[in-house]
């Protein structure tokens, strides 16, 4: 059954339907299964009963490798994907909307239970009314929910900024003259525009690219072994658009399974000075590419801006450019 189900993960059948058709139509199915065809009832118990020793098995399976030479952790590479959340990005609310909803919520509720009491007072059946009752209370739990999430991330957000804005104000508070402004305190407070889904809150709204469109998505990274075997070391979702912040993290982690590699090959949305400053403390050398550094475009028609007054354009390609408008004009 372990076989059955790291063969046809791998491939990419995840159903337990699927895996019982594949058993009887898929060759290669058939062998790993030994020509047996299990239920899809106890292929989906198997899974969740085993799910933590089927985890363990992965770990074994690349120490094993290791301990073979088929797996020389020397050199990994590391990169993301965007995979789309169960939830629709339509029920991501704003903390400022969520508080406008909340205090509209409450007072539609406590008009419904006046009007409740009025029905029973009259003697009537208000049959409708528990369920619009009910639907309130339960949007308003959501809303709540969402809420304290937001002000949770905003608070731990301020007691991480807190070292950095203690050391800043001393440093002004020991300043002489005290000129410029004081270091503002961070806010515990969230942003009016940050978001939480309703439906799956450990979710975000991101986008692959700024040619695509925003999708309720996680962004899943995964570490590869580099070296030739490409067996996959390590895997971690994160709730940002960017990678770095989860980079070292995901990393770092492997020194508890399989160890920790000596090089990581990673593009440039990796890039980041305290990420690199904490890989390398755990003497892990990061190789990150980095943006683009020239301070123009290599194949820009666009004409040149003009120039401002009392200052001549001394760029060689700002000039061969206005001698090449000029000709053609």
């Amino acid at each position: 059954m372990l076989a059955l189900l790291i063969y046809c993960y791998a491939n990419g059948t995840f159903s337990s339907r699927r895996i019982e058709r594949a058993s009887h139509r898929d060759i290669a199915v058939r062998f790993v299964a030994a020509n047996l065809h299990p239920d899809h009832d106890t292929i989906a118990a198997f899974r969740r009963t085993n799910t933590a020793a089927i985890e363990a098995a992965f770990l074994q399976v690349l120490l094993l490798a290791r301990e073979s030479g088929l797996l020389r952790l020397g050199t990994v590479s590391i990169d993301g994907t965007k995979i789309d959340a169960n939830a629709s990005k339509i029920r991501s609310v704003r903390y400022d909307r969520a508080q406008e909803l909340r205090a509209k919520l409450a007072a539609d509720i406590a008009a419904l239970t006046g009007q409740a009491g009025a029905a029973d007072a009259a003697d009537q059946d208000p049959q409708a009314l528990p369920k619009e009752l009910a639907r309130r209370e339960a949007l308003k739990a959501k809303l709540d929910a969402a809420c304290a999430r937001l002000e949770a991330e905003a608070r731990a957000e301020a007691e991480a900024a807190r070292p950095e804005y203690e050391a800043k104000k001393a440093a002004y508070d020991a300043r002489k003259g005290r000129r410029g402004r004081p270091p503002k305190p961070p806010d515990e407070t969230p942003p009016p525009e940050r978001q939480s889904n309703l439906t799956d809150p450990d979710s975000a709204l991101m986008r692959r690219s700024d040619a695509h469109e925003y999708r309720q998505t996680y962004n899943a990274q995964a570490v590869v072994c580099a070296d030739g075997s490409q067996l996959i070391l390590a895997t971690n979702l994160a709730a940002t658009t960017a990678d770095a912040p989860s980079f070292a993290s995901t990393v770092l982690a492997m020194k508890q399974t399989i160890g920790l590699p000596k090089t990581v090959l990673a593009d440039t949305g990796f890039a980041s000075g305290p990420v690199v400053e904490a890989l390398q403390a755990e003497e892990v050398e990061p190789l990150l590419a980095i943006g683009r550094t020239q301070p123009h475009r290599p194949y820009d028609f666009r004409p040149p801006p003009k120039p401002k007054a009392g200052r001549r354009i001394t760029e060689p390609w700002r000039v061969e450019m206005k001698a090449q408008i000029g000709d053609r004009r």
